[in-house]
């Protein structure tokens, strides 16, 4: 065997048997106990960069690992090929969406396989590929069917110059981002997904994800939001119009001086019709539409409004109070409608001291009287009512319940449970994304392309679809006449959603899923990747689980049992980007390290939940020690071919270290990956192994025995972490076998349990010495050992302890 590590011939040599033998391919319906491990499929931009490394290591760490435990893996990988950057990308470099796309698919299956990560390639898919985005029209006719999905409007981002609606990101101060001219806001209709059907599911399910990290599962039911309180309706003075409003502090409704209206809201078209304010509101609308237009989500607006000339009735009081249309109320959020109480809500407050509005008191806390003249901010305290009619002297949770029992006793409201979440819009008004599969009709409406017809595939010419008149104009499958197809395509978060389950049988023409092989492999058993997607990616990933489950799908209620959101790779204290020019390419890294080096490294400087800072010499680390392996079982390799039983009663001090320190080592790395994945402590572990064997020329000396299980422990507990080395030298020790389908290594307690044990000795909490002791001595001959340590005996020069606590097994205090 040669000593030198030419990493380079061991990694080509082991991918290229992986590439013809494909020794982790699984069956569509697993055979034996199952394990689906899987890492959020990247976007192809061409380059693979050291935060896919980590992703995709950290599952291949886990699929190698659970496949040495006996069961069969799941571990596919494919493409999130649709979207915005790819057509940006086509247009700048004059090429199509598709061609870009696949190019640089085709670069980065080689990145992949050049880490050696452990996929089943037969699953492969790409989302833009119309094999598979047929099964999502397909699907999209059943929800259509079923009330899933529905059509409204919505306000769009629209350049006039290009005749285009853009999307946010192509919104740059204002203008296009291709022509530079301003961009306005249009009402269009669009395409939702009726995802708040399952709020309340979706939200009492986040109660059985065990496995999930807290603060993901907190960030989704913030996002849920479920609240309780009253649903109203004030009046319109003068008119049969009703503003309806939802507010989870009922107790404060007598404290209602104004009504404050998103600028999106319906009455607003003609509530101030006739009247001198008119021509102001809508001005006043259309400035606030195109400012929430071009503001950045983390932008919060001065609060601004208008009066609107018009009064609702509050259903309470009988009184009187001004409508108003308001920057600060969101339409997308409860009614769109906000009764203002300014004196316990501080945006109402704002907003009243800057329009001269009333504030009213009606929640008095204790302590001294709160006075409107001297209010600074608003109270938000609970207290008791004053100025509430028969319902002061309440306190806040008893008037809620009260003042709800009386509006549905009245019949003008009743007690409601809404929810933050609103419903998926899913149409995007461009061309690289899956068509809608319906066609408009003049006579028929709306009508869903029969499913014989599908997939209705997107045309070769990457102009936006509402521009291609060739792909626009069809017939009407109901009566046959002139009809026009849907421009809009779907939101990319569609495919994402339910791509996992396409991996179980890419070459399915039965439907969706195959039903069998979803009975077999769901749920996902461990989901990777970033908390960047902890919010929607997830909640739609779940809804569709649950709702393709009602369709008839699946038999699941949540895709992912486990989740594990990896931490960023940082470079100099910021995250690796291309817009910071601190990239490290893995492809340079591999050709200088090899790629046992870069996963050894990317596994070992830092927790998989933790961030990852860069380190050069991390890396230069990394590769001494594999180099340091090589060398020790090039020197060994002989003993790897004695099959001499190892008989541990008979063993010289030095093998029967390194004997219980194989067997420790064993428990020491199964325990930091079963318990949370610590591949950095596991292969601390193996390092600890690999030092305590000695140095390569030495290690000759301990029993045969002994060293051959302590060198094919560390070769099969590295193994996950190293494929290529580890197999190399497996196999050039004589070993038939791939290392790939051995078991994993069980320990002995009993080899493992040390003979003795080291006390250590403080004296005033101080560290002083330490003792080696029996296992299993008692605390008096424990103590004894410490007080006659010579020097224990120096340092206490003649002084009588104290005190003197023995901690069993561990420690001896002295105290003077």
């Amino acid at each position: 065997m040669n000593d030198r590590y030419d990493f380079k011939a061991i990694e080509r040599k082991w991918q290229q048997r992986w590439l013809a033998e494909e020794p982790d391919r699984v069956p569509d319906v697993p055979t034996g106990r199952k394990y689906y491990v899987l890492e959020m499929f990247p976007y192809p931009s061409g380059r693979i960069h050291m935060g896919h490394v980590r992703n995709y290591t950290i599952g291949d760490v886990i699929a190698r690992y659970k496949r040495m435990r006996g069961f069969q893996v799941m571990h596919p990988m494919g493409w999130d090929a649709f979207g915005l950057p790819a057509e940006n990308a086509a247009m700048k470099h004059g090429t199509h969406p598709a061609a870009w796309t696949q190019d640089n698919i085709a670069y980065m299956r080689g990145q992949l396989r050049a880490i050696g990560l452990s996929y089943d390639w037969r699953r492969e898919l790409a989302t833009c590929e119309p094999d598979y985005y047929r099964w999502e029209q397909q699907l999209f006719l059943k929800m259509l069917k079923e009330g899933l999905v529905y059509r409204r409007e919505t306000t769009l981002n629209w350049c006039e110059s290009c005749q285009t609606v853009l999307a946010r990101e192509q919104v740059e101060e204002g203008a296009c981002w291709r022509c530079g001219q301003p961009v306005m806001p249009r009402k269009m209709p669009g395409w939702f997904f009726n995802i708040t059907r399952y709020a309340g599911e979706l939200l009492a399910d986040l109660d059985r994800l065990s496995g999930w990290p807290e603060r993901v599962v907190a960030m989704q039911r913030n996002w849920i939001g479920r609240s309780t309180g009253l649903s109203c309706d004030f009046q319109v003075a003068g008119s049969e119009d009703r503003i309806s409003i939802f507010t989870t502090r009922p107790d404060t409704i007598f404290g209602v001086t104004f009504m404050s209206l998103a600028v999106e809201h319906p009455l607003l078209k003609t509530l101030s019709q006739g009247l001198p304010q008119h021509e102001a509101v809508q001005a006043f609308i259309q400035e606030t539409m195109i400012a929430k237009q071009r503001a950045t989500p983390d932008q919060e607006p001065e609060k601004r409004g208008v009066f609107t000339g018009r009064y609702c009735i509050n259903p309470f009081s009988g009184e009187q109070v001004p409508i108003y249309a308001a920057n600060f109320v969101l339409m997308e959020y409860g009614t769109g409608a906000v009764m203002a109480v300014p004196a316990h809500d501080q945006r109402d407050f704002d907003f009243a001291r800057a329009y001269g509005l009333p504030i009213r008191i009606v929640i008095q806390a204790e302590g001294e009287p709160l006075s409107p003249e001297t209010m600074t901010a608003a109270s938000t305290v609970a207290g008791r009512l004053v100025n509430s009619g028969a319902f002061s002297g309440l306190d806040s949770e008893e008037a809620k319940q009260a003042i709800i029992r009386h509006a549905e006793q009245q019949g003008f409201g009743r007690p409601m449970v809404t929810y933050r979440l609103r419903d998926w819009g899913v149409s995007r008004q461009r061309y690289w994304g899956a068509p809608i599969p319906v066609v408009h009709c003049p006579h028929c409406g709306i009508v869903p392309v029969p499913e014989e017809q599908l997939p209705v595939v997107l045309p070769d010419s990457y102009q936006p679809l509402h521009q291609q008149e060739s792909f626009l104009a069809t017939a009407c499958p109901v009566c046959g006449g002139p009809a026009r197809r849907e421009s809009d395509t779907l939101d990319t978060f569609v495919e994402s959603s339910w791509y996992y389950m396409r991996y179980l049988c890419p070459d399915y023409r039965g439907g969706l899923v195959n039903k069998e092989a979803a009975a077999g492999w769901l749920p996902v058993d461990q989901y990777i990747g970033g908390v960047e997607h902890a919010i929607l990616h997830l909640l739609y990933s779940r809804f569709f689980a649950k709702m393709l489950r009602d369709l008839g799908y699946v038999g699941i209620d949540e895709p992912f049992t486990n989740l594990l959101t990896q931490g960023m790779v940082l470079k100099n204290g910021a995250k690796m980007s291309k817009s910071r020019g601190n990239v490290e390419d893995p492809s340079i890294l591999i050709e200088q390290y090899g790629a046992d080096t870069v996963r050894l490294f990317s596994m070992f400087a830092a927790p998989p939940e933790r961030d990852l800072d860069w380190n050069p010499q991390g890396v230069e680390g990394a590769a001494r020690f594999l180099a340091k392996i090589h060398h020790l079982i090039a020197l060994n390799t002989d003993c790897l071919a004695n099959t001499a039983e190892l008989a541990p009663e008979g063993l010289d001090p030095a093998s029967r270290k390194v004997y219980r320190k194989t067997h420790q080592t064993i428990h020491r790395v199964t325990e930091s990956i079963e318990s949370n994945f610590h591949f950095n402590t596991a292969i601390a572990g193996v390092m600890e192994l690999v030092n305590a064997i000695g140095v390569p020329e030495e290690a000759g000396k301990l029993d045969s025995a002994v060293l051959r299980q302590a060198l094919e422990t560390v070769l099969t507990l590295l193994f996950p972490m190293a494929p290529h080395i580890c197999e190399e030298l497996w196999e050039a020790s004589g070993h038939r076998t791939r290392l790939a389908d051995c078991a994993w290594p069980d320990y002995s307690a009993e080899a493992a349990r040390e003979d003795e044990i080291t006390i250590v000795i403080q004296v005033n909490g101080k560290l002083r010495g330490k003792v080696l002791v029996a296992e299993g001595t008692d605390n008096e001959a424990v103590q004894a050992m410490a007080l006659a340590d010579e020097k224990i005996v120096q340092f206490l020069a003649g002084k009588r302890p104290k005190k003197i606590v023995v901690v069993p097994g561990k420690l001896v205090n002295i105290v003077c």
